[in-house]
């Protein structure tokens, strides 16, 4: 695929330059306008839409949504203790598919009632160990002081128009800011696809399933950062370099199997859902929390998430710009997010999978049982043998050439090498004692390894062997007295500990809570006895 620069996306790029850093107290005077349904479809129509709604578009891409009500109501941060760490804070990054499952994800931070009665019975009987474990990975998310989240919808049809953000920040009494990423104005999304290549009946009965409420639509798709502390300093910011024009790209993507519909409706019908028109482009959100107790007082969170539709290259250069708009900060950073690090261009998904996002529910489907929903599209290398396994377990094994190549190694040997030009790094540290399950290799402290490789997060709905899943998400975290990313003898206050991935918890319920598995790092502040 064609890697392409949006030119809108410079024009944000200059444009966020020029806005002023949001404190707390000005947050709430600053939101932009949202769309009506009318210029929803106007953005979709039009590609050069008229100035005054491309302005719109630009100040919503660039300007978040931030409330401190929590914190306006005495909310104060928890910072548990325990005899290892002492008092710590707790972070979660946390993919969570739209927010498909909204009960689900809300009742995973600590709500056992809920989730056990959303459990699946069938796998997760009463008084079974694997009951158990679910409920106290629960337990752990609810410790959580910040929580950093992908893919996050408001407004869109799939999620009950829910808000998710600000319901679920609200549900676990936090703050929160919210980036926009993408307005989805693809006709499926706006319930105006005429399906023209099924026959009536089904045009008919698909036409009713993705209909929208054109009041409650308001087609946002974004990243958010939830938080016990105050949220200060918060930005927005799309990058300059766009791996994938989700406008453009995605209109074409459908025109060459539209030429021969008539002989392959079904192949369309299957572009029509895996394609997503949408404004706007992969982004950067940035808040400070402030709190006596953080080390220097406040910590710059940073939640981002990077391009599946290129190759690794692509995702390279959006790291690169990352790490030069953090180079002036000076507090600790912790870094979260879905970096689709999936070693090739693009993950894969089962087509049932993608309807489910699209439209949040496969009642047509499966009411039609048709053929096209049997088959998953697996990655090309399903019999690339031992070097596939190598890099989908952990993206960061050293690049072989000719025998065992990774294209993906560049890019965490960039975030290594990186330097603050405070002189900080971030921990790539690894050692048995502050690692879960005693793993003792490279970045194990922030990100928890198996037995080979790391713990995967993501996988198709159906694999084969070890094919189809993968290590995409990631804590990368900047210590305030670390200067060598692998030296054992620096300070380990505030670096990261304990890293775990939550898959027990993730498949807690039928058909899982989200295609990603929830992460969690604990953050020591001051010098653990360990």
């Amino acid at each position: 695929m064609r890697n392409r620069t949006i030119p809108t996306a410079l024009l944000l790029s200059l444009l966020f330059g020029c806005l002023p850093r949001t404190t707390a107290a000005q947050a709430s005077s600053k939101t932009p306008e949202l769309f009506s349904y009318e210029e929803l479809v106007q953005l979709y129509e039009q590609k050069d839409p008229p100035e005054s709604l491309q302005n719109k578009l630009n100040l919503l891409l660039t300007t978040p949504f931030v409330s401190n009500a929590a914190t306006a109501r005495g909310v104060r941060p928890l910072l548990p203790h325990s005899p290892k760490l002492g008092k710590f804070l707790r972070v979660v990054e946390w993919n969570i598919e739209r927010g498909l499952e909204y009960e689900a994800i809300k009742s995973a931070f600590g709500d056992q009632q809920t989730l056990s009665r959303l459990m699946d019975p069938a796998h997760h009987p009463r008084g079974s160990e694997k009951r158990r474990q679910v409920l106290n990975q629960a337990a752990l998310m609810k410790q959580a002081d910040v929580i950093v989240l992908n893919e996050v919808d408001w407004g869109m049809k799939r999620t009950e128009y829910r808000n998710v953000a600000a319901e679920l920040a609200t549900a676990l009494g936090m703050n929160y800011a919210y980036g926009v990423e993408f307005v989805e104005v693809d006709p499926i999304a706006l319930g105006r696809e005429p399906f023209e290549e099924l026959s009536e009946e089904d045009r008919k009965e698909l036409g009713a399933e993705i209909k929208v409420d054109t009041a409650l639509y308001k087609g946002l798709h974004g990243s958010a950062i939830l938080s016990r502390f105050p949220l200060e300093n918060v930005r927005l910011r799309p990058f300059s370099f766009q791996a994938h024009d989700w406008y453009a790209d995605e209109l074409k993507s459908i025109s060459p199997v539209e030429k021969g519909k008539r002989k392959a409706a079904s192949l369309v019908l299957q572009e029509k859902i895996r394609r997503e028109v949408r404004r706007g482009g992969r982004m950067i959100l940035t808040a400070e929390i402030t709190d006596s107790q953080l080390p220097g007082g406040r910590v710059t969170i940073v939640a981002t998430h990077l391009e599946d539709k290129t190759k690794p290259e692509g995702r390279r250069k959006q790291i690169e710009e990352l790490l030069a708009q953090l180079a002036d900060v000076k507090t600790a950073v912790v870094l979260a997010g879905d970096l689709n690090t999936s070693t090739g261009d693009g993950t894969h998904t089962s087509l049932k999978r993608e309807i489910k996002n699209r439209l949040g529910s496969k009642s047509f489907w499966l009411k039609q049982g048709l053929s096209l929903l049997t088959g998953i599209k697996l990655p090309s290398v399903a019999v690339g043998g031992i070097n596939t396994y190598r890099k989908q377990s952990d993206p960061t094994v050293r690049s072989i050439p000719l025998v065992a190549k990774n294209a993906e190694a560049e890019f965490f040997e960039r975030i290594k090498e990186f330097r603050f030009n405070d002189g900080g790094a971030f921990d790539f540290r690894g050692e048995r004692e502050r690692s879960v399950d005693l793993r003792s290799a490279v970045l194990a402290n922030s990100n928890q390894r198996g037995e080979k490789g790391f713990i995967t997060t993501f996988e198709v709905e159906r694999t084969i062997a070890f094919v189809g899943k993968f290590k995409l998400d990631w804590f990368f975290v900047k210590p305030p007295a670390l200067t060598d990313p692998e030296a054992k003898n620096q300070p380990f206050m505030f670096a990261p500990h304990f890293g775990r991935t939550l898959k027990v918890l993730n498949e807690s319920i039928e058909d899982r809570i989200s295609d990603h598995a929830p992460l969690m790092v604990d953050l020591p502040l001051a010098e653990p006895r360990l």
